[in-house]
């Protein structure tokens, strides 16, 4: 009896969660510290992506900066925050001039150092913070005016999030055009498999079905059912083949895409989430923007036009001012009139 209770007090013991050795935060510092180097060896340093990575993590690190940044001006909560650069002419230097500024450096830079370390690292820092600045303010780009926090500013969020999966997939080294093979058979497949490749993303991106376009880098599968589904009713894919050609098809389209479905609630949640909820003041009614900015397109066209035909009308009247004159000093030296040597004399 003693030796069964003895056995199930050294059983209960090593059951006992106690027992059990729990790693400390100095272990896990030590093994963080053996591991991510190796990592950085295997997987970036060896492979020559060192370059490819700092411009993504410098990119994605921007682009969170200046967003929780801008967040935080917008907020009455940090009003000691400084917010946008503003002139003394009251001019707002949109951080997209900084990112502009700090690519074209990144980029001479790295060209003119010839990948000489560590100007190489720093340069691509540089670029990847120029990118990310710049493509914060991407909307602006397209719609030529400050929709930064309007309904159409979300395009900035749409594009750093193609761009930064651009980057993963570069970094990843992912590229459909790389042939291989060692007879002609083994080659031709390989560039068959790389333009049915390339195929099937572009039209995954043609249809605004962007992470299938990229999925199918690394599963064509994927890419291959966005290509026999619908495609986005906006999409330019949808204009070339649904609007006139197929209406059918376009209201099926509108219907699939429509705001009700899960995948556009989460995807709107995460605009929100990372761009923040669009000011009242900032949203604009689409139809009554369009028409504003009609009218003052029209009001811009027709001053231009008056201003063309006033120029026109002041040159034909110097001109025929200058050919009358023209005519009466021809006229006068036929008539024998010496005009300023009768006078003279």
């Amino acid at each position: 009896m003693a030796s069964a209770g003895g056995e199930s007090t050294a059983a209960a013991t090593r059951r006992s969660p106690s027992s059990v050795p729990v790693p400390l935060p100095s272990d896990l510092t030590m093994t963080a510290t053996w591991f991510l180097p190796d990592l950085w060896q295997d997987y970036v340093q060896d492979p020559g992506r060192q370059g490819i990575f700092l411009v993504l993590a410098a990119f994605l690190t921007s682009f969170v900066f200046i967003r929780t940044s801008a967040r935080m001006s917008r907020s009455d909560r940090f009003p000691w925050w400084p917010g946008s650069v503003v002139t003394d002419s009251g001019v707002h230097l949109h951080h997209l001039v900084w990112g502009i500024v700090l690519m074209m450096a990144g980029g001479t830079l790295g060209f003119a150092l010839h990948s000489q370390p560590p100007w190489f690292e720093i340069c691509a820092v540089i670029f990847g913070v120029g990118v990310g600045l710049t493509f914060d303010e991407f909307a602006l780009w397209v719609y030529l005016r400050d929709v930064y926090w309007a309904r159409e500013g979300r395009t900035s969020i749409d594009a750093v999030a193609v761009t930064a999966a651009f980057m993963g997939l570069v970094f990843l080294g992912v590229n459909p055009l790389q042939f291989s093979g060692d007879d002609t058979t083994s080659t031709l497949y390989s560039v068959g498999y790389s333009l049915m490749v390339l195929a099937v993303s572009g039209v995954c991106f043609a249809k605004s079905r962007f992470l299938h376009g990229f999925a199918s880098f690394v599963l064509p599968p994927v890419g291959l059912w966005a290509v026999i589904r619908l495609g986005k009713p906006t999409s330019p894919w949808a204009r070339w083949r649904y609007s006139k050609r197929d209406p059918q098809r376009q209201e099926r389209a509108v219907e699939r895409f429509g705001p009700h479905r899960r995948t556009a609630r989460i995807v709107e949640w995460l605009r929100q989430a990372v761009g923040g909820v669009a000011h009242p003041g900032h949203e604009p009614d689409s139809l009554q923007q369009r028409e504003a900015d009609l009218a003052r397109a029209r009001v811009r066209e027709a001053d231009a036009s008056a201003r063309a035909a006033e120029e026109v009308h002041a040159r034909a009247l110097a001109e025929e001012h200058y050919r009358a004159a023209l005519d009466e000093h021809r006229a006068a030296v036929a008539d024998g009139d010496g005009g300023p040597a009768r006078e003279r004399d």
